[in-house]
Protein backbone atom coordinates (compact mmCIF):
# COMPACT_ATOMS: atom_id res chain seq x y z
CA UNK A 1 0.00 0.00 0.00
CA UNK A 2 1.33 3.41 -0.86
CA UNK A 3 1.95 6.08 1.75
CA UNK A 4 -0.84 8.15 0.20
CA UNK A 5 -3.39 5.33 0.66
CA UNK A 6 -2.20 4.69 4.21
CA UNK A 7 -2.62 8.38 5.08
CA UNK A 8 -6.15 8.42 3.64
CA UNK A 9 -7.05 5.28 5.59
CA UNK A 10 -5.72 6.91 8.77
CA UNK A 11 -7.75 10.06 8.05
CA UNK A 12 -10.92 7.98 7.55
CA UNK A 13 -10.27 6.14 10.80
CA UNK A 14 -9.79 9.45 12.63
CA UNK A 15 -12.96 10.98 11.23
CA UNK A 16 -14.96 7.80 11.89
CA UNK A 17 -13.82 7.47 15.50
CA UNK A 18 -16.08 10.29 16.67
CA UNK A 19 -19.13 8.65 15.09
CA UNK A 20 -18.63 5.51 17.20
CA UNK A 21 -19.90 7.26 20.32
CA UNK A 22 -22.66 9.66 21.22
CA UNK A 23 -21.79 13.15 22.45
CA UNK A 24 -22.19 12.22 26.13
CA UNK A 25 -19.77 9.31 25.78
CA UNK A 26 -17.21 11.47 23.97
CA UNK A 27 -17.45 14.00 26.81
CA UNK A 28 -16.94 11.26 29.42
CA UNK A 29 -13.90 9.97 27.56
CA UNK A 30 -12.59 13.54 27.33
CA UNK A 31 -12.90 13.92 31.11
CA UNK A 32 -11.14 10.59 31.68
CA UNK A 33 -8.42 11.62 29.24
CA UNK A 34 -7.98 14.88 31.17
CA UNK A 35 -7.48 12.93 34.39
CA UNK A 36 -4.85 10.71 32.78
CA UNK A 37 -3.00 13.52 30.98
CA UNK A 38 -1.27 14.64 34.16
CA UNK A 39 1.09 17.14 32.53
CA UNK A 40 -1.68 18.55 30.28
CA UNK A 41 0.39 18.26 27.10
CA UNK A 42 -2.38 16.63 25.05
CA UNK A 43 -1.11 13.07 25.25
CA UNK A 44 -0.85 10.25 27.77
CA UNK A 45 2.82 9.36 28.19
CA UNK A 46 4.82 6.95 30.33
CA UNK A 47 5.14 9.60 33.07
CA UNK A 48 1.39 10.28 32.95
CA UNK A 49 0.61 6.58 33.41
CA UNK A 50 3.08 6.35 36.28
CA UNK A 51 1.44 9.34 37.97
CA UNK A 52 -2.09 7.98 37.48
CA UNK A 53 -1.18 4.62 39.00
CA UNK A 54 0.60 6.37 41.87
CA UNK A 55 -2.50 8.47 42.60
CA UNK A 56 -4.49 5.22 42.78
CA UNK A 57 -2.03 3.79 45.30
CA UNK A 58 -0.55 1.36 42.78
CA UNK A 59 3.09 0.85 41.84
CA UNK A 60 3.28 -1.17 38.61
CA UNK A 61 6.62 -2.26 37.21
CA UNK A 62 8.20 0.28 34.88
CA UNK A 63 8.51 -2.47 32.27
CA UNK A 64 4.71 -2.94 32.36
CA UNK A 65 4.12 0.78 31.86
CA UNK A 66 6.64 0.88 29.01
CA UNK A 67 4.91 -2.10 27.41
CA UNK A 68 1.55 -0.29 27.61
CA UNK A 69 3.00 2.70 25.78
CA UNK A 70 4.79 0.49 23.21
CA UNK A 71 1.56 -1.39 22.45
CA UNK A 72 -0.08 1.86 21.46
CA UNK A 73 2.85 2.98 19.32
CA UNK A 74 3.85 5.80 21.65
CA UNK A 75 2.05 8.47 23.65
CA UNK A 76 -1.74 8.45 23.22
CA UNK A 77 -3.64 11.57 22.16
CA UNK A 78 -7.40 11.88 22.64
CA UNK A 79 -8.32 10.67 19.16
CA UNK A 80 -6.10 7.62 19.56
CA UNK A 81 -7.69 6.88 22.95
CA UNK A 82 -11.16 7.05 21.39
CA UNK A 83 -10.02 4.74 18.59
CA UNK A 84 -8.69 2.24 21.12
CA UNK A 85 -11.95 2.28 23.09
CA UNK A 86 -13.93 2.02 19.86
CA UNK A 87 -11.91 -0.96 18.69
CA UNK A 88 -12.42 -2.76 21.99
CA UNK A 89 -16.11 -1.91 22.37
CA UNK A 90 -17.09 -2.57 18.77
CA UNK A 91 -15.03 -5.72 18.26
CA UNK A 92 -12.69 -4.27 15.64
CA UNK A 93 -9.50 -4.64 17.65
CA UNK A 94 -7.22 -6.83 15.46
CA UNK A 95 -6.43 -9.23 18.31
CA UNK A 96 -10.13 -9.67 19.10
CA UNK A 97 -10.99 -10.19 15.43
CA UNK A 98 -8.26 -12.81 15.12
CA UNK A 99 -9.38 -14.61 18.29
CA UNK A 100 -13.03 -14.59 17.24
CA UNK A 101 -12.12 -15.88 13.79
CA UNK A 102 -10.14 -18.76 15.22
CA UNK A 103 -12.92 -19.64 17.68
CA UNK A 104 -14.97 -20.57 14.61
CA UNK A 105 -12.68 -23.56 14.10
CA UNK A 106 -12.92 -24.67 17.73
CA UNK A 107 -15.95 -26.89 17.10
CA UNK A 108 -15.49 -28.88 20.32
CA UNK A 109 -15.17 -25.78 22.51
CA UNK A 110 -11.81 -26.89 23.90
CA UNK A 111 -9.93 -23.68 23.27
CA UNK A 112 -11.13 -21.47 26.09
CA UNK A 113 -7.59 -20.29 26.84
CA UNK A 114 -6.63 -17.58 24.30
CA UNK A 115 -3.32 -19.32 23.61
CA UNK A 116 -5.15 -22.60 22.85
CA UNK A 117 -7.63 -20.80 20.60
CA UNK A 118 -4.82 -19.21 18.60
CA UNK A 119 -2.82 -22.44 18.36
CA UNK A 120 -5.86 -24.43 17.23
CA UNK A 121 -6.72 -21.75 14.67
CA UNK A 122 -3.22 -21.73 13.24
CA UNK A 123 -3.07 -25.55 13.23
CA UNK A 124 -6.22 -25.61 11.11
CA UNK A 125 -4.30 -23.95 8.29
CA UNK A 126 -1.02 -25.82 8.86
CA UNK A 127 -1.81 -28.66 6.45
CA UNK A 128 1.71 -30.13 6.72
CA UNK A 129 1.78 -30.02 10.54
CA UNK A 130 5.18 -28.29 10.64
CA UNK A 131 4.29 -25.38 12.92
CA UNK A 132 4.73 -22.72 10.23
CA UNK A 133 2.38 -20.73 8.01
CA UNK A 134 3.28 -18.77 4.91
CA UNK A 135 2.85 -15.04 5.60
CA UNK A 136 1.19 -14.34 2.23
CA UNK A 137 -1.22 -17.27 2.59
CA UNK A 138 -2.14 -16.11 6.09
CA UNK A 139 -2.70 -12.58 4.74
CA UNK A 140 -5.09 -13.97 2.11
CA UNK A 141 -6.99 -15.97 4.73
CA UNK A 142 -7.36 -13.17 7.27
CA UNK A 143 -8.19 -10.41 4.78
CA UNK A 144 -10.67 -12.33 2.61
CA UNK A 145 -12.34 -15.07 4.68
CA UNK A 146 -15.35 -14.70 6.93
CA UNK A 147 -17.85 -11.91 7.36
CA UNK A 148 -16.68 -8.58 5.87
CA UNK A 149 -16.82 -6.92 9.32
CA UNK A 150 -14.49 -9.58 10.74
CA UNK A 151 -11.82 -9.44 8.04
CA UNK A 152 -8.54 -7.71 8.72
CA UNK A 153 -7.42 -4.87 6.48
CA UNK A 154 -3.90 -4.99 5.05
CA UNK A 155 -2.89 -2.32 7.58
CA UNK A 156 -4.30 -4.34 10.50
CA UNK A 157 -2.61 -7.49 9.20
CA UNK A 158 0.76 -5.72 8.96
CA UNK A 159 0.31 -4.27 12.46
CA UNK A 160 -0.58 -7.70 13.82
CA UNK A 161 2.57 -9.29 12.40
CA UNK A 162 4.89 -6.42 13.30
CA UNK A 163 7.82 -8.04 15.12
CA UNK A 164 6.45 -11.55 14.52
CA UNK A 165 8.87 -14.49 14.16
CA UNK A 166 8.93 -14.73 10.35
CA UNK A 167 11.96 -16.25 8.63
CA UNK A 168 13.61 -15.18 5.35
CA UNK A 169 11.28 -17.51 3.40
CA UNK A 170 8.24 -15.69 4.78
CA UNK A 171 7.24 -18.50 7.15
CA UNK A 172 5.59 -17.56 10.44
CA UNK A 173 6.47 -19.73 13.44
CA UNK A 174 2.95 -19.70 14.84
CA UNK A 175 3.87 -21.40 18.13
CA UNK A 176 6.37 -18.66 18.95
CA UNK A 177 3.97 -16.01 17.61
CA UNK A 178 1.14 -17.30 19.81
CA UNK A 179 3.39 -17.12 22.88
CA UNK A 180 4.50 -13.63 21.83
CA UNK A 181 0.89 -12.45 21.58
CA UNK A 182 -0.07 -14.01 24.91
CA UNK A 183 3.03 -13.22 26.95
CA UNK A 184 4.80 -10.43 25.09
CA UNK A 185 8.15 -10.49 23.35
CA UNK A 186 10.93 -12.18 25.24
CA UNK A 187 14.03 -10.12 25.87
CA UNK A 188 16.82 -11.12 23.53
Amino acid sequence: MTDKKAKKAAQRATSNVFTMFDQKQVQEFKEAFGLMDQDRDGSISFDDLKEVYSSLGKAPKESDLKQMIEETGGPVNFTKLLQMFGDRLHGTDPEDVLMNGFKTFDTEGKGTDPEDVLMNGFKTFDTEGKGFLNRDSLRDLLTTMGHPNERLTDIEFNQMLEGAPIDAKGLLDFGAFTKQIKRGKEDE
